[in-house]
């Protein structure tokens, strides 16, 4: 939820730092600020997205080789000056920036206090350069102190630290938020997230809970919580820093949906893989899908397809609800996890949790990623770094995996052919662009939106309405199109915007009975359909498919529409659909 980058360098760091935590402003973006050694502590911060407080207090211009910043998500405190980190200690002689929750600051704070320590913000985080303090001042050294330090704290953190008296080195720290190492030619790195450091190095160590680091220049030393030494291996990252950049696009959002066509190809050429995978399986009498968000909404899309093509009984649970149902799990259960991170905090303590007593798979998108390394099976998504805090491309590539893993899981070659078929049809969803801008004018002053789907298609009602709430901040609701007169249909009134997803296939007859329900009591209607459907021809907004894809396939392809009408809308609105408010692309605190 905040992104934290440090170096050892043998130039001066602060530009470096700079440039490098601007790739991570996605993990949040309330405030800024850097730290850095000379023969003091040197500071830096704001609050406000990094060019705001940049052009403000011009951050590269601070001396020292070695230095820490963080960009923050506000979790304790509100997003002032005063509570944006590096934090420091009474003395401005140590400094720390934090990502997570310290749990039980509020009875380590009135401790400090009652010794005469002086706060002053709000954060959680404050506690720890205090602690650091309080230790060293009773002659521990810094790494001692930092170990006796963390040992008293409860919750999550990944923690860069500097001391004025120890002015080579870093020391890091993580447990249960992610933390990687980046070793280079001009010295080494810390981050929360490789797209950091790429324009520094491709070479990154990927650290485990409970483990410290002391980074040097020319130096890296990994340890347990007891000091012990850990030895590491070393991953070369495949994608560069060029593939986390706009390439010409307005905005990462555009050209993450514009690069889906290429993602669906490359998440393909994954099935060789997963079917080596299945063959590995045991026999399974019931499968359990965990994930959050987005992910969340693929998993249901994948409970329709193990149920209706394979039989075995599904069901998807909320990450952060997963602890209320692991009595129900037992060897012969598939638990599948869903993360776009690898680090997502909730789902990482559900996947502990089912390990005890259940065979384990990820789909995940980070390579070396903390769930990658705790789950039995591993399957990678293959979208590449997606920056824009909104998914779109990894939504889609999730989608590819489970369709692959179902048609694998059952013998299907039917669904492997069509899936086969399916990358070249995404590239003419892109042809819809600018009927789409055209809606999106239409419609940018509505306070509501209702998606309707049925069967597969009901998830993407869903994924639709979260992306326009995400970006535009329009309510919007997704409802199975036979729902409606249960209830919702009470709420739909006069130019209330209706989108109905109505593929050709079984369900097509039901749910255009249900949009005509809507369309008699007012409601505006916005169709995504077939070319040939022309029971239609007198719906004024439609987006029309040629050639036809039925409703199994239609999640994979109609997606990508709702993610434009939700992405102009915000165009419309003047909203930045990158950095929408409150939100962040990586959860790692619960």
């Amino acid at each position: 939820m905040c992104g934290i980058v440090g170096c050892v360098l043998n130039k001066k760091a602060a530009p470096t730092i700079i440039d490098s935590i601007k790739k991570l402003e996605y993990r949040g973006y309330d405030s800024i600020g850097i730290a850095t050694v000379t023969d003091t502590i040197n500071l830096k911060k704001g609050s406000g997205k990094i060019n705001e407080v940049d052009s403000e207090i011009n951050l590269k211009d601070i001396d020292g080789n070695i230095g820490i910043a963080h960009v923050r998500w506000a979790t304790h405190g509100n997003p002032t000056k005063e509570n944006a980190h590096p934090h420091c200690d009474c003395k401005n002689n140590i400094s720390v920036v934090h990502n997570g929750i310290i749990e039980n600051y509020k009875e380590l704070r009135q401790e400090l206090i009652k010794e005469g320590h002086i706060f002053k913000s709000d954060t959680d985080t404050e506690v720890i350069p205090h602690l650091i303090e309080k230790y060293m001042m009773e002659g521990q050294d810094f790494l001692t102190s930092v170990q006796t330090t963390i040992k008293r704290l409860v919750g999550s953190y990944a923690l860069a630290i500097i001391s004025k008296d120890n002015p080579h080195e870093i020391i890091g720290v993580r447990n249960e938020s992610p933390l990687i190492v980046g070793v280079g030619e001009n010295g080494n790195y810390l981050a929360s997230d490789v797209p950091a450091i790429l324009n520094e190095t491709n070479k990154v160590i990927y650290l485990e809970d409970k483990e410290i680091i002391i980074l040097k220049q020319d130096n890296v030393q990994i340890m347990d919580f007891d000091l012990n030494p850990i030895k590491k291996e070393i991953t070369t990252i495949t994608w560069n820093s060029e593939m986390a950049e706009k390439g010409g696009f307005e905005h990462f959002m555009l050209k993450e949906i514009y690069e889906e066509p290429q993602v669906i190809k490359d998440t393909l050429s994954e099935s060789k893989k997963i079917q080596e995978i299945v063959q590995k399986f045991k026999k399974f009498n019931r499968i359990c899908f965990v994930a959050c968000g987005t992910s969340y909404h693929a998993s249901l899309i994948g409970e329709y397809l193990i149920e209706s093509q394979i039989g075995i009984p599904t069901e998807v649970i909320l990450a952060s609800e997963f602890e209320y149902f692991n009595k129900t799990l037992d060897d012969h259960t598939l638990v599948i996890f869903i993360t776009q991170s690898g680090e997502t905090a909730d789902t990482i303590k559900a996947l502990k949790v089912a390990k005890e007593k259940s065979e384990t798979l990820a789909i995940v998108n980070v390579v070396g990623s903390s769930i990658t390394r705790e789950a039995d099976h591993v399957i990678y998504t293959r979208a590449g770094p997606e920056i824009s805090v909104a998914a779109t491309k990894t939504y889609l590539s999730q989608l590819i995996c489970i369709y692959l893993l179902v048609a694998h899981m059952g013998e299907n070659q039917e669904l492997l052919h069509k899936l086969d078929e399916i990358s070249d049809l995404s590239e003419e969803l892109l042809t819809h662009e600018e009927q789409i801008k055209e809606i999106a004018k239409k419609y940018k002053f509505a306070k509501d939106f209702f998606y309707i789907g049925r069967g597969f298609n009901y998830p993407t009602a869903l994924e639709g309405a979260l992306k326009l709430k995400e970006i535009t901040y329009i309510h919007g609701e997704g409802y199975p199109a036979g729902e409606l007169k249960h209830g919702p249909l009470a709420l739909i009134d006069d130019n209330i915007p209706v989108v109905g997803i109505l593929p050709p296939g079984p369900s097509y007859n039901k749910t255009y009975n249900n949009l005509q329900e809507i369309r008699a009591r007012g409601a505006d209607i916005i169709i995504l359909g077939a070319s040939n459907d022309t029971q239609i021809d007198d719906v004024e907004d439609k987006i029309l498919f040629n050639p036809i894809i039925d409703e199994i396939i239609a999640p994979l392809l109609y997606i990508i529409d709702l993610q434009l009408l939700s992405y102009y809308i915000s165009i419309e609105k003047n909203i930045d659909p990158d950095k929408p408010k409150n939100l962040a692309k990586s959860v790692t605190v619960e």
